[in-house]
């Protein structure tokens, strides 16, 4: 397994430190830089490499969003996942149509900031129940909720890759379910993309959701 690099931005250097030492259980991460703030993080980015960022919400200088939206126009293929103490839908919804990749709080267990590393780098996002609730209840109160394409049909086996992107497997995971190669599984993702008409991962679970493929429970 290749390995992946990380680089954090937390203005708080105590909790930088006691992140990269939980992390140093996955001996397949590897931390490539710290940042205090935004700034600083855009700074580091031009001359370290990194796979993931894990950004705080609130920092001096140059706060988490502000931030997201900089990392997602000078490095589009960058993954962030949003690491914070703020619960609030407000934030949650704010970041993920940022282009967060997930959204975390800081008393998240270490084992599950690891899964969230590695599967926003298989399968572009991590939804927890934070993430899925809010994304459900936006969806039922219909606030801002994507517009999909009419007259959307998805085959069978559509259906049925769309289902498990929902229960969060990665292309090579559901490959192996369905008896497929990764890259057509992507290719499928892809073409699912273009028929509901939405640009993510987030869209397609949001759509599966009100469309009723798979339970909002």
């Amino acid at each position: 397994m290749p390995t992946i690099s990380y680089v954090i931005a937390d203005d708080h250097k105590i909790f930088r430190q006691g992140l990269k030492v939980a992390l140093t259980v996955d001996r397949n991460l590897k931390c490539t830089g710290e940042a205090a703030h935004g700034k600083e993080l855009l700074d580091l980015l031009k001359t370290k490499k990194a796979d993931v960022v894990l950004l705080d919400l609130k920092m001096p200088e140059m706060d988490g969003l502000d931030t997201l939206k900089r990392i997602k126009t000078d490095h589009p293929l960058l993954k962030v996942i949003v690491l914070t103490m703020f619960d609030d839908e407000h934030f949650v919804l704010h970041m993920m149509e940022a282009g967060a990749n997930g959204y975390l709080l800081k008393n998240t267990e270490p084992d599950e900031i690891m899964d969230a590393i590695h599967s926003v780098i298989d399968n572009e996002y991590y939804f927890n129940d934070l993430v899925n609730n809010t994304l459900i209840r936006k969806l039922v109160a219909g606030k801002r909720a994507p517009r999909f394409k009419p007259d959307v049909v998805l085959s069978e086996k559509e259906i049925e890759i769309l289902q498990l992107i929902c229960q969060e497997y990665t292309a090579a995971e559901i490959g192996k379910k369905i008896f497929l190669s990764p890259r057509t599984v992507e290719g499928m993702r892809s073409a699912m993309l273009e028929k509901v008409g939405v640009r993510n991962t987030a869209g397609l679970v949001m759509y599966a959701v009100k469309n009723g493929i798979v339970s909002s429970s």
